[in-house]
């Protein structure tokens, strides 16, 4: 069992948990994810990790409530305990393997939707701490969805928000910032990371490809068990067929093929809505009899 240290919500829907988990944070890098199981009669449910701290032995995760495992999980508090927290998985970041002396003399664009925000910024907190040039681009729909916004400007001034609405920032997608840093601000990125939504991801490296920035995205949206046995995950990297578990989570945003993969997303669409409804149905009667 793995005790909840702190939970708080960052958005009505958006929560952050501090998982008291010493050799999980000891071991993890940017860019790995963790497997999550609530309780016994639990799915496991992958988590790409949003923050390490290595004194306290703490891991956060960051969960949108969507379905019912994200749901369920919403229903603990701090003390509480969950059954299973397996990791680090997956690959961490190439980065992680190169000089720093090297990465300073570049400089990245990282580029977080929705969700994506949060283990984007244990990549951004890694640049900052070392000292190397990055810009940060945040897209949501509006603002009221927006998350790690306070954490991101304090590690750097080139924090850039783009709304969908236009409520918040400069209105438009994440790829109108692209376009304007590097056209009209004449800024030359040697990397962009980015992670989010699957469309958010295939449309950036569109346009990243425009501009010959090599791009690295997470395609921790589609994982499902995290072992690669279950196949949901595999995608097609240029030629060759490749799964985002094991062999990933990142990967070369330009040679993703993105239509794909979104193909076979929406092949469980109709299945997670099902569960989707009786989770929250359960989800709904468990909090009633607890509040009674």
């Amino acid at each position: 069992m793995y005790k909840i240290v702190e939970k708080r919500y960052l958005t009505p829907s958006i929560f952050l948990m501090k998982i008291d988990a010493p050799r999980v944070a000891e071991a993890a890098q940017p860019g790995q994810f963790v497997i999550v199981i609530t309780d016994e009669l639990s799915e496991r449910v992958p988590y790409t990790i949003a923050g390490l701290d290595l004194e306290a032995g703490t891991v956060d995760i960051v969960v949108q409530e969507v379905g019912p495992s994200s749901t369920k999980l919403g229903l603990l508090e701090a003390g509480d305990s969950i059954f299973d927290f397996a990791g680090p998985l997956g690959r961490p970041s190439d980065f992680m393997e190169m000089d720093i002396a090297e990465l300073r003399k570049q400089r990245w664009l990282f580029v977080g939707g929705g969700v994506g925000v949060a283990p984007a910024y244990l990549q951004i907190k890694y640049f900052a701490d070392n000292k190397i040039p990055f810009d940060v681009i945040v897209g949501a729909k509006s603002k009221d969805i927006i998350i790690y916004e306070d954490e991101l400007r304090a590690l750097t001034d080139n924090l850039y928000i783009t709304t969908d609405d236009g409520s918040y920032g400069m209105k438009g997608m994440v790829t109108d910032m692209i376009q304007e840093l590097v056209e009209n601000q004449g800024i030359k990125y040697d990397h962009c990371v980015a992670i989010g939504p699957m469309v958010m991801m295939k449309f950036a490296c569109l346009t990243t490809k425009k501009y010959e920035i090599p791009t690295t995205v997470s395609l921790n949206p589609i994982m499902v068990d995290g072992t690669g046995m279950c196949g949901a995950c595999r995608v097609h990297v240029g030629d060759s067929t490749q799964f985002a578990c094991v062999d990933g989570p990142e990967f070369d945003g330009h040679l993703v093929d993105f239509d794909l993969a979104m193909k076979r997303q929406r092949l469980y669409g109709d299945i997670e809505k099902k569960k989707g409804h009786a989770g929250e149905c359960m989800c709904k009667k468990q909090k009633a009899k607890e509040e009674k």
